[in-house]
């Protein structure tokens, strides 16, 4: 595949959701064709000998070990101190769900 159709480019354009001119699908039409040509000549490339990697930085994920720590955390008391709106130490919500919702999700 080296030269990309209007109806390619209408099709990719579809998949991406996005809506194009007809002066923009003829730009594209040129443009990723180009980058189809260029991809078929990095094929050409002989990587035999290339050891397939994901990043070349060598850097790697700096984790720290998840401690609770009593010191940081709120007693319930404080953590409901901010409001009168509560049930069973628990906050009081308005409802999120209305009850029609669960009536048609059991059908």
């Amino acid at each position: 595949m080296g030269k990309l159709t209007k109806k390619d480019i209408k099709h990719v354009a579809k998949l991406s959701n996005l809506k194009l001119s007809s002066h923009e699908i003829s730009a594209f039409e040129k443009e990723l064709s180009n980058v189809i040509s260029y991809i078929k000549n990095l094929k050409e490339v002989d990587t035999s000998g290339v050891e397939p990697t994901s990043q070349t930085t060598g850097l790697t994920n700096v984790l720290r070990k998840d401690e609770i720590r009593e010191d940081d955390m709120l007693s319930v008391d404080e953590a409901i101190s901010g409001t009168d709106k509560t049930h069973n130490n628990l906050f009081k919500v308005s409802l999120v769900l209305k009850e029609k919702y669960f009536n048609s999700k059991r059908k």
